[in-house]
């Protein structure tokens, strides 16, 4: 049974807060400065999070422009429902692991760091774009590591069209960075059905490579790559390659 995403990110994030009282938290945001700090390649809208809550305080109205949803609609359980069902293992696992770094770090240090990873969301009409997120915190005390964030969502999708989501904890202000982390697979990663190879193959018929390409691609058979072939289309319900390419699409697997 696929665990329930918002709830699990929720434990994760009550770990940075340590069930501290909503009237010991002190506010206080210089959202433009650190604003500065971001550097946009793309569309995007900015949020404030509030850990403890597992809340948004805010998001600015931009978000219709990248995602096509209403300011209205969105909320942290019905953002994260529109996360790639592949992607969401790897949400959970970046967020485990962001946890883990900064209760680990001194004090003075914790604004000092721009957490950064991508992952795919669904539009409101279907499609699926990569959005790189990038947060820095913006309120902490010396028992919460974390009470509340500023981030980022930047469609990236023109420079990033497929491979698995990436982690890095940039360093600010002469701190060191730590670029693709590894993380623990606390939350089981998985895909559509399709083996590692299928997806490979998939991939490259996305850019429009022949069976024999392929098969020269990867040191096997035209026989086998005609097998693989027939697999993919079976298990996405597909009846040809051009039916398969715009699902493949569609669904973010490319």
């Amino acid at each position: 049974m696929k665990p329930d995403l918002y709830k699990e990110a929720s434990k994760i994030w009550q770990q940075l807060t340590n069930g501290s009282r909503e009237e010991e938290l002190k506010f206080e945001l210089d959202v433009y400065k650190k604003l500065l700090s971001f550097f946009m390649v793309g569309d995007y809208y900015y949020y404030i999070f509030d850990v403890k809550k597992g809340a948004f305080d805010f998001v600015s109205e931009d978000v219709t422009s990248v995602l096509g949803y209403s300011l209205e609609e969105i909320n942290v359980p019905f953002f994260i429902s529109k996360m790639h069902p592949e992607d969401q293992p790897w949400f959970l696992n970046f967020e485990n692991k962001v946890s883990q770094f900064f209760s680990t770090l001194p004090y003075e240090k914790i604004p000092n760091y721009k957490v950064s990873y991508d992952y795919r969301v669904q539009k409101k009409n279907g499609d699926f774009i990569r959005i790189l997120q990038q947060v820095v915190t913006i309120q902490y005390d010396k028992e919460n590591p974390v009470l509340r964030t500023l981030g980022v969502h930047t469609d990236i999708s023109h420079l990033k069209k497929q491979g698995q989501p990436v982690l890095s904890l940039i360093g600010l202000n002469g701190e060191p960075s730590y670029m693709d982390v590894k993380v623990e697979k606390r939350f089981p990663v998985s895909y559509s059905g399709m083996t590692k190879r299928e997806y490979q193959i998939l991939h490259k018929l996305a850019e429009g490579k022949s069976s024999e390409e392929i098969s020269a691609l990867f040191f096997i058979s035209k026989t086998t790559v005609d097998t693989h072939r027939k697999n993919i289309l079976k298990k996405t319900g597909c009846i040809n390659t051009v039916g398969l390419m715009s699902l493949a699409v569609k669904k973010g697997w490319i």
